[in-house]
């Protein structure tokens, strides 16, 4: 019995579904509204028999089907909450398990990737996995030195899988639209489909995530497992105990929430400058909320998990974000547009109007402009629907700005990031974690005498803002893929 659905003609049959189904429930709920149902009953009613099976076909399939389920698991805080409810636990469900391999499986994988002898490297292991994802599922075990360890096993047939599955969600792209308003679905899923080879390679996911580990020892924030053992398609961690966020999310205190949404933040901005990497992973299964001994939640640590997908940014994240957001909050429209313009967001041969960016800026920006913001889903959904509404003026401004490629995995993970925050419902010092870790937020070195030093602290007590939109959250240019350990 196969542990993946492997044959690409199995797995597109399946995908092949939805569409069809989406089409069939569409008559349907034109044939409840002549019956005379109310489209509002009809549409709920419709929203959540999709949920239920577009999210019990992604997590069947696991690989790539999976993963872009995860991927917009982040975004449901931009749905209306009357259709919000089916798809957050339909979501919820695909952050933090998915259907697991037969335990005949694992212990066949286990002996042809660590040895015929492969028992004797533990001295306790669970078959049954503690937790389950896109590519991969992971069991609890006791290394042989004592240490309790997370053993990540990849599924057989992972790779062709997740190329097989995002081939064919990008076939029918447009019609997973209107899932998430606002976004443009097949860049989504573009995006993933390059990131295969990384995902797929654990000798590079462990050389990640040891320097992840190296920097983040002994950190009063951010605590990230150190890698044990590493094998083709297996890789041995410590295990890491914690609250997963998506629990928190779900019943977390105020100050729990308040606590990880401050520690995703800084891990965002602080955390790429410090390593040079960009975590591009960012949905709630992938972190944990670390108790510490009997110290308040106020001193709880973030626990950091996966590490197959990041971004190599040597310099962290580049400085012509912070400048943009620096100077939109300084309310420059002209400088604003210069910069935008000077990094592709806007097409050559294409002029806008410099006061037209800036307007569409300034309400997605807000959570700098306030010392502490409170994210929420309400938020959210009004900053997507502004912009996914075809009549309003920032709809037609985001048609005609450009994202450049260089910039669409951290507009994704900083997209994600607020999801996220939006979640928890979490109140955060967001201008603080610019102004600590986002190269170009304070002011030129150059301009240490101008009296424009302080733009940032007093505009936002003026009352201004600063932009953190999808539109200006880019990242440079890739690096060559580093060869793994």
């Amino acid at each position: 019995m196969s542990d993946l659905p492997r044959k690409a003609v199995t797995r597109t049959a399946k995908l092949a579904t939805l569409p069809l189904s989406f089409a069939g429930r569409a008559t349907w709920s034109l044939g409840k509204r002549i019956g005379g149902r109310s489209a509002e009953l009809v549409g709920n009613e419709l929203q959540q028999r999709t949920a239920q099976q577009l999210f019990a076909v992604l997590g069947e399939l696991k690989g790539g089907a999976m993963k872009f389920g995860q991927a917009l698991s982040v975004f449901e805080s931009a749905l209306p909450e009357t259709v919000a409810g089916p798809y957050r636990a339909a979501l919820t469900k695909l952050q933090e398990a998915a259907p697991p391999m037969p335990s005949a499986s694992v212990r066949a994988a286990l002996a042809e990737r660590l040895g015929p002898d492969w028992r004797e490297l533990f001295l306790e292991f669970e078959e049954r996995p503690a937790a389950a994802a896109s590519i991969g599922q992971v069991h609890r075990a006791v290394w042989h030195d004592g240490r309790e360890v997370a053993v990540k096993l990849q599924y057989p047939g992972a790779g062709e899988a997740l190329l097989s599955d995002l081939t064919q969600l990008g076939r029918f792209a447009r019609l997973l639209g209107p899932l998430i308003p606002g976004m443009d679905v097949k860049p989504l899923i573009e995006e993933l489909r390059e990131r295969v080879a990384e995902e797929l390679d654990y000798g590079l996911e462990a050389e990640t995530q040891r320097a992840f580990a190296e920097e983040f020892r002994d950190d009063p924030d951010v605590v990230v497992p150190e890698v044990v053992c590493e094998r083709e398609q297996v890789l041995v961690t410590e295990w890491l105990e914690g609250v997963p966020l998506a629990r928190v999310i779900e019943e977390g205190s105020r100050e729990e929430r308040d606590r990880a949404g401050q520690l995703l933040a800084r891990f965002l901005f602080s955390g790429t400058g410090r390593t040079g990497l960009l975590h591009a992973d960012t949905h709630p299964g992938n972190f944990r909320l670390v108790p510490e001994d009997d110290r308040p939640v106020e001193e709880w640590r973030l626990g950091v998990l996966d590490f197959g997908a990041v971004n190599r940014l040597p310099g962290g994240l580049p400085p012509v974000i912070g400048r943009a957001l620096r100077l939109t909050l300084e309310g420059d429209a002209d400088e604003v547009y210069d910069q935008l313009a000077a990094e592709g967001f806007v097409r050559e041969g294409i002029e806008l109007d410099p006061d037209a960016v800036l307007d569409y800026l300034l309400p997605i920006i807000e959570p700098v402009r306030e010392e502490e913001f409170a994210f929420s889903r309400e938020w959210m959904r009004e900053q997507a629907g502004r912009i996914a509404d075809p009549r309003s003026a920032a709809h037609q401004l985001a048609r005609q700005l450009n994202l450049p490629p260089s910039y669409l995995l951290i507009h994704r993970v900083t997209l994600s990031t607020i999801g996220v925050l939006c979640q928890l419902g979490a109140r955060v010092r967001m201008r603080d974690e610019l102004v600590a870790g986002l190269p170009g937020f304070g002011p030129d070195p150059e301009e240490a005498e101008d009296p424009a030093e302080d733009a940032v602290e007093s505009a936002a007590a003026d009352g201004d803002a600063l932009e953190y939109d999808g539109e200006d959250a880019g990242a440079d240019e890739r690096e060559d893929r580093r060869e793994p350990a």
